[in-house]
């Protein structure tokens, strides 16, 4: 059914484009004695510029350059015409042109510095440095060079992405420095670590994608690591923490025609199909379909497990004019799979290693029949309106739904020895809808440019809950009995006896933020610029309605453990500072972020609890340098957080769940990012991230010290590859790296600490890419060294991948 009503949507998406654009060609060919006009738009520096919009303004017909830069128009009839070059939040550039009968006019054009001031606001293809494209639109709301921006960020680009032949989310934040060993939740989904923090990617291009579920890389055109604390520009309803967030750059129509097919084979029955087709739908190339898709079949390394997932991407756009352009991107994933263990040890006051415990790295205890299924649907359309030649509008509407339903399991300990599974049997969705209006303008008052975005948005949020928690009787992990595996049958026979109202969930709760932002960049000279950025967020909890009782929770609680329905406004604020002491090649660069998060309840007083706040001091340098050969950024941070709830000290309270508002917590370090290409044909991609964290003011049994599921206090990451640039081996080449963590914490008290190991994992690949064909094989883990990430899931051992795919 799935696959039946997407081949009729992409027909119907098809067909009316296609039959108009062939009645229009069958017009435009009765015309005789016409002409035609060609060129190709390049960059500054002399490379291709695609999806430039070139139009015949007396005409009103335009078209968008290809990946090569090339434009063309046919059947124009002879006369004198004004050629426009269009780009977004650009200066129009028109030129006279005169077609003439029979002819092929060629009019190419090359940007200069001053009528192009962004460059990175369009894609430019063919970089020297294949994995260092740096610039975005999407961490500043608007475009901002690398060097010119006081922020910190780190982007894993599609080519990284290939080479590699990372076929996950956790394989793809390899190259950012600082992610770590990723946490992968019951769902599928995948979180990381920021400078401490626990982050989600859950921002898609710019605005709210969340998916509680697994994200497939098939529809991924890049990876951005914003770093700290984002909330004057991104709020925190997308999941951005402290230590930043995670936005997914998907792939966007390109002007010409491209079928990629690809299949990747490996250990334990790995299976993975994917596709990459993209096609114009109208004879002057304006209109663009993009269809990206993949299913993939994993079986764990371990006794039982398996994840057998089908995504699907349709992406359009339109170039209506040469003022108005739109994209509409799809989304849409299903899943069903087992849980990947995590086991919650238990606090016996122990100082000791997961390797000490003894606990089995290829036991699940968990049978294949204990399955959850997600399903994932995200709409995202834009709309681009040129203004004025400084002024943009854009308007941005996302919707994201993700529902899971099945069983979703954890193994919590009860000794040293033993442990129960913790299994949620149910079904659960959740619903973001997000509505944003910008305008960007970049002009000058007097002889100082100002790039200004200011924005309006709107988020409301659904969750719906109706599900069971059961526990299942205690095993014994170190020497497990015959029968020891837990089964559907079991669970469902304790789930059918569950009256305790502790156990049974069966509500839903929404909240609604409504906001308005606005950040400046003000050029003080051509090398030294600040920002500054301010944000209002009013939060709106309505409250947690019970579905069995039919009340919704009211009040802020008798403790502040609970809360009903309430309001909150915060006000978050970005300032910084960029002096490049060598122009459009080295800069300097501060900034002072800030971030909260609504915290609901109040203390035993009754004083309503407000948003906690993390403020974040940052200065570095960042380098493009050698024609682009070496970019790199060093940076040190110091974030505190203030306002965090810990438990009331005083017995009695505690004793009644009350909590207070007066802890802290800092979090301090530095981070490199390097992407060199010394030679050609050699790239080396290498970061380390330095991360001291530590509880300030918190309850006396952790107070002092570095926070439990904070990862490690070192990481590394390491590629160097090298293909051959020229000759009968072209395309034929090798890469090697790794990622090493230092040891970190699962439980940190002064009474339990719960040691992770540290860990060294080795990749390799060996791939041979030809205009027709890439062939590629790829050994993650090539010791297969034990390895867990933080909430104790074991890694996998040496896996092997071997990947065809067909190029048309």
């Amino acid at each position: 059914m799935l696959r039946l009503l997407t081949g009729c949507c992409l027909a119907a998406l098809l067909s009316t484009p296609v039959l108009l654009s062939a009645q229009t060609r069958e017009k435009l060919q009765t015309v005789e004695n016409t002409g035609s006009i060609t060129g190709r738009i390049l960059s500054v520096d002399s490379l291709p510029m695609e999806l430039i919009s070139v139009s015949l303004v007396e005409l009103k017909r335009g078209t968008l350059t290809s990946m090569t830069g090339e434009y063309r128009l046919d059947h124009v009839l002879p006369g004198k015409y004004t050629l426009r070059i269009q780009l977004l939040g650009a200066k129009e550039i028109d030129i006279p042109v005169e077609i003439t009968v029979g002819e092929v006019v060629t009019n190419s054009y090359q940007l200069t510095k001053e009528n192009i001031q962004a460059l990175q606001e369009v894609r430019v293809v063919n970089s020297v440095n294949r994995f260092a494209k740096k610039e975005s639109v999407y961490v500043a709301r608007m475009p901002l060079k690398n060097l010119e921006n006081p922020q910190v960020y780190n982007s894993v680009s599609k080519e990284l992405i290939q080479e590699q032949m990372a076929v996950d989310l956790g394989s793809v934040a390899k190259s950012v420095p600082g992610a770590g060993i990723p946490m992968i939740a019951n769902q599928g989904r995948v979180t990381f670590r920021s400078r401490g923090f626990e982050t989600e990617p859950n921002a898609r291009n710019g605005v709210a994608g969340a998916a509680f579920s697994n994200i497939d890389v098939a529809n991924l055109e890049k990876f951005e690591a914003i770093k700290g604390p984002s909330s004057a520009l991104f709020g925190t309803n997308i999941s951005s923490s402290y230590g930043g967030l995670f936005n997914r750059v998907t792939k966007k129509p390109y002007n010409g025609t491209g079928v990629e097919v690809g299949y990747t084979g490996g250990s334990w029955n790995y299976n993975r199909l994917a596709f990459d087709v993209n096609t114009p739908v109208n004879a002057d190339k304006t209109a663009l379909l993009r269809f990206n898709g993949a299913t993939t079949f994993d079986r764990s390394f371990q006794d039982q497990g398996f994840t057998n997932n089908l995504s699907l991407a349709p992406s359009f756009s339109y170039q209506i004019s040469d003022r108005l352009s739109m994209l509409l991107d799809i989304e849409y994933g299903q899943a069903k799979g087992t849980s990947v263990v995590r086991f919650n040890p238990a606090a016996t006051g122990k100082v000791q290693s997961i390797v000490d415990m003894k606990f089995p790295y290829n036991k699940t205890f968990m049978g294949n029949d204990i399955t959850y299924s997600t399903q994932m649907l995200n709409i995202f359309a834009q709309f681009n309106y040129k203004i004025s030649e400084s002024w943009t509008s854009q308007t941005v509407v996302s919707r994201a739904r993700s529902s899971i339903n099945g069983y979703i399991t954890a193994l919590n300990g009860v000794t040293d020895s033993t442990l129960r599974g913790n299994v949620i049997t149910g079904y659960t969705n959740f619903i973001a809808t997000d509505i944003q209006q910008n305008f960007i303008g970049d002009f000058k008052l007097g002889k100082f440019r100002n790039r200004i975005v200011a924005g309006l948005d709107y988020y409301n949020n659904f969750n719906d809950f109706d599900r069971t928690t059961v526990s299942t009787p205690t095993i014994n992990f170190v020497n497990p009995p015959l029968d020891y595996r837990i089964s559907r049958y079991k669970i469902d026979s304790i789930a059918s006896r569950v009256t305790s109202s502790t156990a049974l969930r069966k509500e839903n709760a929404g909240d609604n933020t409504y906001a308005a932002y606005v950040s400046d960049v003000f050029n003080i000279t051509d090398r030294w610029l600040v920002m500054a950025s301010l944000r209002v967020d009013r939060y709106q909890y309505k409250g947690v309605y019970n579905v069995t009782s039919g009340l919704t929770s009211g009040g802020l609680g008798t403790s502040g453990t609970q809360a009903g329905p309430y309001g909150q406004t915060s006000l978050s604020h970005k300032l910084g500072m960029v002096y490049e002491i060598y122009k459009n090649h080295v800069s300097l660069f501060g900034n002072y972020l800030n971030g909260f998060y609504n915290r609901s309840g109040a203390s035993f007083e009754g004083v309503a609890f407000k948003p906690e706040h993390g403020n974040q001091l940052e200065f570095g340098v960042k380098a493009d340098v050698l024609d682009h050969k070496l970019v790199a950024t060093v940076s040190y941070y110091n974030i505190r957080v203030k306002d965090i709830l810990r438990t009331d000290t005083v017995a009695a309270n505690a004793n009644n769940g009350y909590q207070i508002q007066d802890g802290t917590q800092v979090s301090k370090g530095v981070e490199v990012d390097i992407t060199a290409n010394p030679v050609n044909g050699l790239n080396i991609v290498a970061g380390y991230a330095y991360n001291n964290s530590k509880l300030t003011k918190a309850d006396s049994t952790v107070n002092g010290l570095r926070p439990a599921l904070s990862g490690p206090e070192h990481t590394y990451n390491l590629w160097i590859s090298y293909r051959i640039p020229g000759g009968n081996l072209k395309g034929f080449g090798a890469g090697f790296g790794g990622n090493a963590g230092s040891m970190s914490y699962q439980t940190n008290t002064y009474k339990s600490k719960l040691i992770i190991p540290s860990y060294t994992l080795l990749d390799a690949t060996i791939f041979y890419d030809q205009p027709k064909f890439r062939i590629g094989f790829k050994v993650d883990n090539i010791t297969s060294e034990k390895a867990w990430s933080i909430r104790l899931t074991p890694q996998n051992p040496a896996k092997f991948l071997g990947s065809l795919t067909l190029k048309f």
